[in-house]
């Protein structure tokens, strides 16, 4: 279908040379005065406004542009006029309008081929538009699914410390999504528009790390047949992220500090002095203040990474977070394998919330798909969780629980709101140490009553 295009002009025989010039490609409408055009723009949805700037009735082209301006979708919007002039064209553009055309000297090509251009823009913006807005769900903070109190002050972090330019070390767990918090800090950053680039640095050697990293010359060692340019530079402009820092030697530690300080980097093999300008974002699951009072990690470095120090926290400590990780894995993994699963039985969940999770969010995300995959019907069973999930790896309550925490046969939000009712019950309606004992803030607790109904309990 062809675009919508309104010409807005009081001489008739301008709108119909125009209609007749452009309707092979556009399905054009025409107005003679504002009035005429504001309703066609509150009953039609245009791609393209064309109009003249002196209309009848002591209107002009500019006040109808800034009225198309405020609809919901509004169109290009190119004004023409015969008593043109530079003010009137900077002025033009200031107040909205998308392009400019003195009457008098123009061409139909060269009409065609500006709003042909106009829309071909519109049409980059939107899919830019689209796929930042994908990359925003895919890495950040919509992704990260957490509503417990450790989390949300993760979050917190995250969101404050995005914008800035330090340097962040995030340690953790293995499997509690320390990458995933680094492409939130770098998604909601300044340095988003450019690239992200990730070394793994325990998977390299000392000598192929280093050259990983700054890169090295033709001839620096055997094997260097030409130049390779290293992270730092694929980097610039953006971030680095060096997943398991703890596990980098000496000598790739010393050059590593001196970039932190100085922003300056030298190839392997080579001595021109290199510099790049790249945000490092740093993780490990060591600890690294116990290495560096053992020896292991300089203490210099671990300032220079830990401007700002972030903690994952392991799936133990946000219990109350697994019925939401487990839903959302759940559906991720029944589209994906085209499966009509849609929930979980009470007993599969209380074994779910039960699970110690060593393996933390990763090891959650591959047992939801264990069980979609090799589940037959549209709830996933207690035997369809890995049998170490069935059997073993139970959290320690304080005291043991001598009934199950849900009910049989029960949706995941009533499961969550039996939870609720039974622990401020245990806590005589203490809404703090309720909330403290689920794992979630007051805040949340406060909004989870109000969302069941359940604050008058």
């Amino acid at each position: 279908m062809n675009p919508n295009l309104l010409i807005v002009d009081d001489e008739k025989p301008t709108r119909d040379g125009l209609r007749a010039a452009l309707e092979d490609r556009y399905e054009v409408y025409v107005a003679e005065d504002a009035a005429s055009a504001a309703n066609l723009l509150e009953a039609e949805s245009f791609e393209v406004l064309l109009t003249d700037f002196r209309l009848p009735n002591n209107e002009d082209g500019m006040k109808l542009i800034a009225r198309a301006k405020s609809l919901a979708k509004p169109p290009i919007c190119i004004l023409m006029t015969a008593y043109g002039s530079e003010e009137l064209a900077v002025e033009a553009l200031k107040q909205g309008a998308d392009d400019y055309l003195a009457k008098g000297r123009m061409q139909i090509d060269e009409l065609e081929t500006r709003i042909a251009r106009a829309l071909k823009l519109r049409t980059l913006e939107s899919e830019n538009k689209t796929l930042k807005q994908q990359l925003n769900k895919k890495f950040g903070l919509e992704n990260i699914i957490g509503e417990s109190e450790p989390m949300q002050k993760v979050m917190d972090i995250v969101r404050q410390v995005a914008p800035s330019r330090a340097t962040v070390l995030i340690q953790g767990e293995s499997g509690t999504g320390k990458e995933l918090l680094a492409k939130a800090i770098h998604q909601l950053s300044p340095r988003s528009r450019r690239p992200m680039v990730t070394l793994h640095c325990a998977a390299l050697s000392p000598t192929l790390l280093e050259s990983e990293l700054f890169g090295h010359e033709k001839g620096a060692f055997t094997g260097a047949h030409e130049r390779r340019v290293g992270r730092f530079e694929q980097a610039e402009g953006g971030t680095l992220f060096l997943d398991e820092i703890g596990d980098i030697d000496e000598t790739t530690q010393v050059k590593l500090l001196r970039f932190l300080g100085e922003r300056t980097f030298e190839r392997v093999g080579g001595n021109k002095t290199l510099t790049a300008d790249v945000r490092v974002v740093a993780a490990t699951n060591k600890n690294l203040k116990e290495m560096v009072g053992n020896g292991e990690f300089r203490e210099d470095l671990y300032f220079r990474l830990s401007v700002v120090e972030l903690w994952a926290p392991p799936l133990r400590e946000r219990a109350s977070d697994i019925p939401m990780l487990a839903l959302s894995f759940l559906r991720e993994f029944a589209e994906e394998n085209a499966k009509p699963v849609s929930d979980f039985t009470a007993e599969a969940l209380e074994a779910i919330i039960r699970y110690a999770w060593p393996g933390n969010v990763r090891e959650l995300r591959t047992a939801v798909e264990h069980a979609v995959v090799l589940g037959r019907g549209d709830m996933i069973e207690l035997a369809g969780l890995p049998q170490s999930v069935q059997s073993r790896g139970v959290i320690q309550h304080e005291k043991q629980l001598t009934q199950p925490l849900v009910d049989k046969g029960v949706t995941l939000e009533e499961a969550e709101k039996q939870l609720i009712i039974r622990t401020l019950k245990e806590c005589r309606g203490n809404r703090t140490t309720a909330a403290r004992k689920i794992g979630i803030s007051r805040r949340t607790l406060h909004r989870k009553l109000n969302r069941y109904g359940l604050e008058g309990i």
